[in-house]
């Protein structure tokens, strides 16, 4: 294979660094899900989608349900209470 790189590209001095995830991804460990750009619009981080999930999980009927084989802890903080204005 002909060297097709400019010599202004010397690799050699670039430190690489091994993925970290690399492992976690060939397991099937972290799953990869692509948001279209309005939901992306509204659930800025992965944690705002995963409350949502979990939200929606919860108001499903129990037979709907999937257990989860997370090793991720699930949020504990306490929820805030609702106050219904008249």
């Amino acid at each position: 294979m002909a060297d097709d790189l400019r010599p202004e590209y010397d690799l050699r001095s670039m430190r690489g660094r091994p993925n970290r995830f690399a492992k976690d991804f060939a397991s099937g460990t972290i799953k990869v899900v692509t948001l279209d750009s309005d939901v992306a619009k509204v659930f800025r981080t992965s944690d705002d989608v995963n409350k949502m999930l979990r939200s929606v999980i919860a108001a499903l009927p129990q037979a709907k349900r999937v257990r989860s084989t997370s090793k991720r802890p699930r949020n504990t903080t306490p929820r805030r209470s609702r106050t219904t204005v008249a």
